[in-house]
């Protein structure tokens, strides 16, 4: 069965999708936006952004992790009596032993 001659394609509609004219204001839109857009800093301070500067699938990780008071409740965690500046003597006292070959 041989096509006829005489069947033409269907017309293909060549006409631009975007208008010939454009509009310069929309065009630049993203660039003036861009250009206004806050620094981190700000939107750190007005809590948009988490302080963190660590990759965002660690910090919604982090998000899911309980707090020490619950593991603490919980058993996995044991309370520890000293200070926080016992703790951070005792650390670099730990570390000074380290560098000087002593531990």
């Amino acid at each position: 069965m041989p096509e006829s001659p005489k069947q033409e394609a269907s017309p293909v509609d060549e006409t631009p999708i975007s208008p010939v004219r454009p509009d310069q204001g929309r065009r630049n839109s993203l660039e003036n936006h861009l250009m206004h857009r806050p620094n981190r800093s700000e939107l750190v301070d007005k809590n948009i952004l988490p302080a963190s500067s660590a990759a965002p699938g660690l910090q919604a990780h982090q998000k899911e992790r309980p707090d020490p008071g619950e593991l603490i409740k919980e058993g996995v965690l044991r309370e520890d009596p000293r200070t926080a500046e016992q703790k951070y003597e005792e650390a670099i006292e730990e570390e000074y032993a380290k560098r000087e070959g002593g531990a």
